[in-house]
Parts: structure tokens; sequence; C-alpha cells
């Protein structure tokens, strides 16, 4: 079985800062894998190296399979992708959110959408500009589990978040597990250590 995402002495420099530099890693299929970093350890740039924002001055990636340097278009339909700085359609609503995103994927299951709905209380009408910050993670992971990604990948998905938010948002990766890969970074490896699989460190 062929690990979801693999990187070969993945390196990244932004002028004379080493950002990333030969970072090994193997994550399985199905598996929950924290990779777990202090501030400024790279995890970030790592993620958007893997996601084809950045592109690595040595070493390589891949994920579902295919050189992450090539991922583009339609290969987005089976990565959900989650971050602590994402940007949202504030003027939007947040039904108006998810259907404006709903023709984006092929894969989109309105059960699931209207479950994910229900169970993160979100309010339909209410404009994401006036949410709060745990309400916008919680959008934002409905919009992205919605259409049943084969990986998601998080980065700081649960900083800044009270603990009640963190937990239902646990408990909604956590029944999608089994049909998905799931990636996540952290600072904090309390925050994620008991529901992680596998656990990565990046120095």
């Amino acid at each position: 079985m062929n690990p979801t995402i693999r990187t070969e002495n993945l390196s990244k420099r932004f002028g004379r800062t080493v950002a990333v530099e030969n970072v090994n890693l193997a994550v399985p299929e199905g598996s929950i894998y924290a990779l777990v970093g202090a501030n400024g350890a790279g995890k970030t740039t790592l993620i958007k190296l893997l996601m084809n924002i950045l592109r690595p001055d040595a070493g390589g990636a891949q994920v579902l399979g295919i050189d992450s340097a090539k991922l583009a278009g339609s290969n987005f339909n089976r990565i959900g992708y989650v971050s602590e700085n994402q940007e949202l359609p504030e003027g939007m609503t947040v039904g108006g959110m998810l259907d404006y995103f709903r023709p984006f994927y092929p894969n989109w299951d309105r059960k699931l959408e209207q479950q994910l709905v229900r169970q993160f209380d979100l309010p339909l009408n209410r404009k994401l500009k006036h949410l709060s910050r745990g309400m916008k993670m919680k959008a934002s992971f409905a919009s992205s589990l919605a259409y049943r990604p084969s990986l998601i990948i998080l980065d700081e998905p649960f900083s800044g978040l009270d603990p009640l938010v963190r937990n239902e948002l646990i408990e909604g990766l956590i029944e999608r597990a089994s049909e998905t890969t799931i990636f996540l970074s952290s600072h904090d490896l309390a925050e994620i250590e008991s529901f992680s699989s596998h656990v990565g460190y990046l120095q």
C-alpha cells in the first residue's frame, strides 16, 4: 500500500533562511497523522509545498500518488484543506458559501452537508463576518468534509479555539476517519495525541 503522502529530502529556503530542510516522511493511507513542531519549525511551509502553493528548492513530494508540483484543478476535488489563517468569503452567509462551493466538487454529498450543519450547529443565514472564530472554523470544516475527500490537510486547525469547539471538530474528524487520510499540524502535542494514529516531529 503506497503512502498517501511521501516526501524525499524536501527542502525550501527563503533567501538565507532555511524553512524546511531534508524532510522525509510517509503518511500511511487511512491514518490520522499529526505533524508536531514549535511555532516557526516549518509546518506551514511544508504543507504549502505539499499543496503546490510553494515549489521546493530540493527534494520532492507525492500526494495521492501525484507529484505535488503537478497538483492542479481536479486533483483538489480529492483534497480537503483547512488553515488557521484561511480566508473565507466574509460577505456570504454560511448557506451561501456552501451553495457557492457545492458545484465545484462532483462528489459533494448533500446529506453529509446537512449532517455537518446540524452537528456543528451552523447558522445558515448568518454572514461569515459576524461569526466567532470557532464558528468560522466549523464552517471551514463543513465545506471541506462535505465532498468526502480522500485526504484532509489541516494546518493548526485548533489553535486558539476553546475546548468545547475543539472537541466538536475532533469528533467530526474522527467520524470521517474510516474513509479518508487526515494530516494535521500542531505546536501542541497534548492537543492531538489522544486521537492521532501517527505522530511526526519537525524540528
